[in-house]
């Protein structure tokens, strides 16, 4: 099947926020919140500055191949050579990350990491000297099971129930969540997937993934591997007691301190004076305190110097924070706004590629950077994918309809299809400017026989208008009827390329495509994704 590609402004497409659009139009009130546009000459700069001195680069290529070991998992030969290169001081990072969403969540997440990969290859181009090695951070830390516990497949939501996963537990981290529970799933999952030869060879992909590896991390870790290791991505579980000392000196600060919330504060306000909401509001304290069954918010007691954690038992002294703290750092888990600094922290980490909402919360901690004296990436927006099967395709060429056009309203589309098919003429404006001028002497001639007639004219004129009015949306709902079939077939259109009103990547999962596609669907994202074109990117299937 003859795969085409195209592109479209984001302005183009509904659905993007203005921040982003004034992120990368280089908005120049923006400019103070980040350190280098995402753009050559901004990683050339970033580059010559060569901020990663004090980076344990032998102890980050250590602990990733021990999880990879320990999680069971073997890296293809492009990651370990990856993996090795991260020892060099003229390596550095690309980094993504995202939560460990049940069979890979929503399709962003494979176009994410996938122009990860594509950035890390086109820097290496321009900079032969240097390496660049894509890293994709297994947030398996977060403890959001409702985001993660679910999959839309073919209109069909699968669902990992609470119940069955967590039992009685109230906030594991996700990555402690054992997998063994997903056996029901994974049976329902067979049945979606049918019995072809890429339906066969994906389940077996899921299948070793998820009951092959006693936990959703190590889970997560050998799928994306099996799908994405062959292109070199290197997977990094930050949960990790060795890398976590290495952020122990922030972490102490936080809890003794707090300085992160003011600084943060600023960079809200900053936003705010610009016309823009903020996307992540810090905490006095951003850390939780973490166990295998637990992650709680960590809280300091008023007037006291001792803290405690959210609806736990759980209270330290300040003093027994900090030998737990010392002890045993991989028990405090950075949140939303302390976990982009302890990436910096530990990684040689030159860019960060996210979606809208995440460009959105780094761009409120600059000054949180800089007052910890910790290098800035550059923040690059992933691709954003439409992607049109072959029946979509030919249905769009017959209902003369554009995915840029399918964006908008269910409500605009009918509009502009009314007026295309004539629906103009059944307007009765014209009418009532006529009867408008008739009454406007039927008054005046009313008034002059006996002025308390003016009234009763006037009011005869609003009747004869309100009536006019009826008969036209009557007229118009008559005309809907004539073309509902070719309505309802736009509607079903925008529906499978915007699901919910929403850009189709953040709702169907990848799966449908692989089916269709194998491995070829991940070849030609990798080949048509460029990571310097932030533009809406249609893939779209021709009938050959």
């Amino acid at each position: 099947m003859k795969i085409t590609r195209s592109l479209l402004p984001l302005d183009a497409v509904q659905g993007f926020s203005s921040l982003l659009k004034a992120y990368m139009a280089g908005d120049e009130g923006l400019s103070h919140l980040y350190g280098f546009p995402p753009t050559d000459e901004g990683f050339t700069q970033l580059l010559a500055q060569n901020p990663f001195e004090n980076t344990d680069r032998v102890l980050l290529a250590e602990a990733i191949r021990s999880q990879y070991a320990a999680g069971k998992t073997l890296p293809p030969s492009s990651v370990s050579a990856n993996i090795k290169l991260l020892e060099e001081k003229n390596t550095y990072t690309i980094c993504s990350g995202h939560q460990l969403c049940l069979f890979t969540g929503p399709l962003y997440f494979i176009y994410k990491l996938i122009s990860a990969v594509n950035l890390a290859e086109a820097l290496k181009k321009k900079h032969p000297a240097l390496n660049f090695v894509p890293v994709y951070w297994l947030a398996s830390e977060d403890h959001d099971f409702e985001e993660v516990n679910h999959v839309n497949l073919f209109g069909k939501k699968l669902s990992w129930t609470k119940e069955t996963a967590l039992g009685e537990t109230a906030a594991m981290p996700a990555g402690k969540i054992a997998t063994a529970s997903l056996k029901l799933v994974l049976d329902e999952l067979r049945a979606v997937l049918g019995t072809t030869a890429n339906a066969q060879e994906l389940y077996s992909l899921i299948e070793q993934a998820y009951l092959g590896h006693s936990n959703l991390a190590d889970a997560t870790r050998n799928l994306v591997n099996s799908l994405l290791g062959e292109y070199g991505l290197v997977i990094l579980d930050a949960n990790d007691a060795r890398l976590k000392t290495r952020f122990s000196k922030v972490m102490e600060e936080e809890l003794l301190l707090s300085p992160n919330f003011e600084r943060v504060q600023q960079g809200i306000k900053d936003l705010a004076a610009l016309g823009f909401e903020a996307q992540v509001n810090p905490r006095e304290i951003n850390l939780f305190y973490m166990r295998d069954d637990l992650r709680g918010r960590i809280e300091k007691t008023p007037g006291a110097d001792e803290y405690t954690v959210v609806n736990t038992r759980l209270r330290f002294t300040k003093e027994s924070a900090l030998k737990e703290l010392s002890a045993h750092p991989e028990r405090f888990s950075p949140n939303v706004v302390l976990r982009p600094l302890y990436q910096q922290v530990i990684l040689p980490n030159i860019a960060y590629v996210g979606g809208p909402g995440e460009l959105a919360y780094w761009l409120e901690y600059k000054a949180m950077f800089d007052a910890q004296g910790v290098s800035f990436p550059v923040l690059v927006p992933r691709n954003f994918v439409l992607w049109v099967d072959a029946n979509a395709a030919v249905k769009m060429d017959k209902l003369q309809q554009n995915a840029g056009n399918l964006s908008r309203s269910m409500v605009d589309l009918e509009k502009e299809f009314m007026q295309a098919n004539h629906a103009s003429e059944i307007k009765l404006d014209t009418e009532a400017e006529r009867i408008q001028a008739v009454y406007t002497s039927i008054v005046a001639k009313a008034s002059a026989v006996d002025v308390t007639l003016k009234a009763a004219a006037e009011g005869e004129l609003q009747k004869t208008l309100n009536g006019l009015k009826s008969m036209e949306a009557k007229m118009m709902k008559a005309e809907k009827q004539k073309h509902e079939t070719t309505l309802n077939q736009i509607k079903a259109l925008k529906e499978k390329l915007y699901p919910g009103g929403v850009l189709q990547e953040r709702v169907e999962n990848f799966m449908p495509l692989y089916l269709k596609h194998g491995r070829s669907f991940l070849d030609t994202l990798k080949a048509g994704l460029d990571p310097f074109n932030h533009q809406l990117v249609v893939f779209r299937e021709e009938m050959e």
